[in-house]
């Protein structure tokens, strides 16, 4: 006699959520996915999405086996070739080519919506998931046996886990009172989407200069996307200036490299921090993604910390009995398996956003030399990209 709404809740369905939910569609878990949007399925084709992710091997091989990437259509991605780093000296750099890997590119560039498109549209095909968009979560009950959902239309929702895919301020680790350690980086991500007078030949680029760093996406076409971390003089600065304004100042920020840039987004802005969960799961409770876990995105691999718990946790779900999916024992398997790969990403990101925003001298010249040596070390580069690309 079924006893519960579902075997398991996750809630928020962006692209960590839905992933966990088409993860685990070959099991015989009923799964609700609760979202408080609507998704976005169209749009038009001369419109770009300002937040873009780089994928990693792993990541599209995740995305692969649960049929989403295969949606995730060919004239909205943009593979990177090479990547190109620049510290705040001259003559300091640091070059990165998939071909120095055996390798065809070092990760694809998506649009968030786009990926979220294919996510949706495969999860459509699910028959063990149940998808509730417009509606959010009040208040959350735990039990020994259950966990019990409130949502604001007054329904009640029961299963034997809830999943916390709700970003970086997790209502669900909020209702729950779960420890976590937020350091703010007194800085913020400023996005936009420009038009390249010259090709770019899938380079990324990024230049670490003294008062933040500034990358260069490759998207599909004569375009990129940017990311400027900056501190926030430097964010309401970029934010007030008109589009053609804002081009030649990104420009000029990155020396002409690809010639003239036109604006083709307006610029948005997100501050940046670093939140670290000592314990992502509890009884009847797990975290994954933002949830459980932000990093400075310096290194692009935000995204990909969310695909590898999405990874994680559904190989420890899908090999224990379903009556058992919610216990303490079974869910501190994935905890621990994430627990290493989380804190040695955090603590990289972490540790070369303070060196690389410090104004001391012997630092400069330490973190310079650092590149220009990486950059003469073939075979330390070689284990460096195939880090980035199996994370």
């Amino acid at each position: 006699m079924k006893t519960h709404d579902a075997d398991l809740i996750i809630v928020g369905g962006g692209l960590v959520g839905a992933a966990l939910a088409l993860a685990l569609k070959n099991t015989t878990l009923d799964i609700i996915l609760l979202e408080g949007r609507e998704p976005m399925l169209d749009w038009p084709a001369d419109s770009w999405d300002q937040r873009v992710y780089a994928i990693s091997r792993a990541s599209r091989t995740l995305l692969s086996e649960i049929g989403a990437w295969q949606g995730v259509r060919s004239e909205r991605l943009a593979p990177i070739s090479a990547m190109k780093i620049y510290g705040d000296a001259a003559n300091s750099r640091l070059e990165f080519a998939a071909l120095e890997a055996g390798v065809d590119e070092l990760a694809f560039i998506v649009e968030n919506r786009e990926l979220q498109r294919a996510l949706w549209l495969a999860l459509a095909e699910c028959s063990n998931v149940r998808v509730m968009t417009l509606v959010s979560a009040q208040q959350l009950q735990i039990k020994p046996e259950e966990a019990i959902l409130t949502l604001d239309n007054g329904q009640s929702l029961s299963a034997k886990l809830v999943i916390g895919a709700d970003g970086a301020n997790s209502w669900v680790r909020q209702q729950l009172g779960m420890d976590s350690n937020a350091k703010s980086y007194q800085q913020f991500g400023v996005v936009a989407n420009f038009a390249c007078e010259k090709p770019h030949y899938g380079v990324a680029r990024q230049w670490f200069m003294p008062d933040g760093i500034l990358a260069w996406l490759p998207l599909p076409g004569q375009r990129i996307s940017m990311v400027w971390a900056c501190d926030e003089s430097r964010k309401n600065e970029l934010l007030a200036l008109s589009f053609d304004e804002l081009a030649s100042c990104v420009t000029l920020a990155g020396q002409s490299q690809l010639g003239k840039l036109d604006s083709i987004t307006a610029a948005a802005a997100f501050p940046l921090k670093l939140t670290q969960v000592p314990h992502i799961t509890r009884s009847r409770i797990a975290l994954v993604g933002d949830a459980a876990h932000t990093v400075h995105p310096l290194a692009g691999q935000g995204v990909n910390l969310g695909f590898g718990d999405v990874a994680e946790l559904a190989k420890v779900l899908g090999n224990v009995h379903p009556g058992r999916i919610g216990d303490a024992l079974v869910l501190r398997r994935y905890e621990r398996a994430r627990c290493e790969s989380v804190i040695l990403m955090q603590q990289v990101c972490d540790g070369l956003q303070a060196l690389f925003n410090n104004h001391n001298p012997t630092l400069k010249t330490l973190r310079n030399f650092g590149l220009t040596l990486t950059d003469q070390l073939p075979w330390l580069k070689r284990q460096l990209i195939r880090h980035a690309m199996d994370s």
